[in-house]
């Protein structure tokens, strides 16, 4: 690493803080693809901050500190030549370090809703509009079929009703469920 040495103070630090932080980072996702790493750290005692939608972030830890110097490293050296003042360069370069742990934050955070449950249940349908599909007869002469949108999706379910024989087309609610059958009541 001869070369490091002619450079300029600045530009040699940026070097020196890229490429361990490069190479570490390659470490921890080849970790993480093999399924090494399950966790961030071990217990540090520092807090997580919650994020909404279930995720919690810590701030401080060495996942973090890698992307912030990775960034901070890289886009001191990509800019070294470009803007002139040094205080610009070790701005921007902060400036990109703080961008580089926010996007991997934003990353993982899609990445967990991949692991959201968005199957379908039939619970989901309390308290939801249905249109009858097939007529519903009184309760005690059979089920009929309703179609109600849930996740973004329309099911066709069975359905009774407490009360007298609904008509195909009636929009009803969903005001109970017994044995995998909807009770449902005229609008």
């Amino acid at each position: 690493m001869e070369f490091l040495n002619q450079l300029e103070p600045l530009l040699r630090t940026f070097w020196y803080v890229a490429i361990p932080a490069s190479i570490i980072f390659v470490l921890q996702t080849l970790m993480t693809l093999i399924g090494a790493s399950h966790s961030d750290s071990s217990d540090t005692g520092l807090e997580y901050h919650h994020l909404g939608d279930g995720a919690d972030f810590q701030l401080f830890s060495f996942r973090n500190l890698i992307n912030f110097l990775l960034g901070f490293g890289w886009a001191g050296i990509s800019l070294y030549s470009t803007v002139g003042h040094p205080v610009s360069i070790v701005a921007i370069a902060l400036t990109v370090g703080v961008f580089f742990v926010w996007l991997f934050f934003f990353i993982i955070k899609q990445l967990q809703r991949l692991t959201e449950d968005n199957s379908f249940q039939r619970s989901d349908t309390l308290n939801k509009e249905a249109e009858v599909y097939l007529k519903i007869p009184a309760r005690q002469h059979g089920t009929g079929k309703v179609l109600v949108s849930s996740r973004g999706a329309i099911h066709e379910l069975e359905a009774m009703t407490e009360g007298d024989e609904i008509p195909t087309g009636a929009k009803v609610i969903v005001v109970a469920i017994e044995n995998n059958v909807l009770i449902v009541a005229p609008q």
